[in-house]
Parts: structure tokens; C-alpha cells; sequence
């Protein structure tokens, strides 16, 4: 499967019109096709299934580099699942390569959904996300609470896991300074599911910092506690 044929195919799932409502929708200047995201996952998945390591990382490579919105989210998709085998150390620099790249949330999410699976695989390699948190461009601030949202989904962390857990709270701490909007967004977001399974935890960050943080982050943090 080469970059060519994966565009052919995406632009085949094209809905007449949708490209110009994503346009609108997202508010960035970039090529759309026009292509659904559950028709994207279907075909990112048969390739993810079908094509071995090397010519994955290769297809994902050339779809990221056509700028165009589905096939970098077609690009992430290629990417997001819990084992790579034989090594997933390509995997996760290619990932690392996106990241300066960022320039929209959608696009972004998807790659930092892909970065996930990574970093549960080998969670030292939160050390080079902490390098994200001083990055100038702010998507990349952003991607380092996103790219370690699985952090607040651990029931029962083991004491490795919370200290993970306690090292991204510090970062949003950090980021409470912070003017911009998306930021402070990811902040309550990173919050908010931290609540559905550690709720105690979640409260104690906003008895300490609530008065630091926007209110409509304040809110989205506290949506799920009583």
C-alpha cells in the first residue's frame, strides 16, 4: 500500500459538500477530502491489520507528510494500538516527529491517542513528553496532558503509575499561568477523567489551585464530582 493508493481510497469515501463543512468546521487552511472519521477507522484498520511494521510506519509517514486532514488522522490511526511488535520504537518516533507539526486539535488528538499506546508500553518515555511542557508552540504543551490522559484512567495505579500520575499534575499546575484557551482546556479536561476514578485526588488539585484556574476550566474539572 502506497501513500498514492491510500489517498485514492480515502478521496473514493469522499461525501460530496463534506469538505467544505470541515473546512468551516475546523477553521484552518489546510486540504480536507470530505471523508467520515468511522469510514477513515475502517480503512485505517484493514491497513493496520494487513501491512507489516516497516510498510505501516512507511504508509503512515507519507500520509502525515500530505498535510491533508484525513490522512494524517488516517496516519494516527495507523499507529494506535496497545502492541507493536517486533519494536515500537519507530512507532513512537514518528509520533515524537508529528508533534512540532500540531497546529489543530482534532489532528492532534488523534496523534496523541497513538502516543498513548506508546507511552503505556514504556512509561520512561514520559521524560521526553516533560520536554513538550517548555515547547513554544502551544499545541505541543497541549499534547503532553492529552498524550497522558491514560494516566487518569487507572483504577487501582500501582506506585509507579501515581507517580506518573503526580508528575503530569505538576505540569498542569504549571500550566495554570498560562493564557491560552486550548490549554486551559486540556488542564480541566486532564481533571475531569482523573475524577471518574480518583475523585479525591481531583478535588484535593482544585482545594489548592481552583482559585488559579479559568472558570470554565474550574467547571469542566469539577463536572463529575459531587
Amino acid at each position: 500500500m502506497t501513500p498514492e493508493a491510500a489517498l485514492e481510497a480515502l478521496r473514493a469515501a469522499a461525501v460530496p459538500g463534506k469538505a467544505d463543512e470541515m473546512r468551516a468546521y475546523h477553521k484552518l487552511d489546510r486540504p480536507y477530502l470530505g471523508v467520515a472519521n468511522p469510514d477513515i477507522d475502517l480503512m485505517a484498520r484493514e491497513w493496520r491489520q494487513s501491512l507489516p511494521l516497516d510498510a505501516r510506519l512507511s504508509l503512515a509517514a507519507g500520509l502525515w507528510g500530505t498535510n491533508i486532514h484525513e490522512a494524517r488522522i488516517a496516519a494516527a490511526k495507523l499507529l494506535t494500538q496497545a502492541r507493536i511488535r517486533p519494536d515500537d520504537e519507530p512507532a513512537w518516533q514518528l509520533i515524537q516527529g508529528w508533534v512540532p507539526d500540531f497546529d489543530a486539535w482534532a489532528i492532534a488528538d488523534h496523534a496523541c491517542i497513538a502516543a498513548q499506546k506508546r507511552l503505556a508500553a514504556d512509561p520512561a518515555r514520559l521524560d521526553q513528553v516533560e520536554g513538550w511542557t517548555q515547547s513554544p508552540l502551544m499545541w505541543a504543551r497541549r499534547a503532553a496532558l492529552v498524550a497522558t490522559l491514560h494516566l487518569t484512567r487507572l483504577t487501582h495505579p500501582k506506585p509507579d503509575e501515581i507517580a506518573a500520575r503526580e508528575r503530569v499534575l505538576a505540569w498542569a499546575e504549571g500550566y495554570l499561568g498560562d493564557p491560552d484557551w486550548f490549554i486551559q482546556k486540556a488542564v480541566g479536561w486532564w481533571l475531569r477523567d482523573l475524577s471518574k476514578h480518583d475523585p479525591d485526588r481531583a478535588r484535593a488539585f482544585l482545594a489548592a489551585h481552583g482559585d488559579r484556574m479559568k472558570p470554565f476550566a474550574r467547571r469542566e474539572a469539577a463536572r463529575h464530582l459531587a
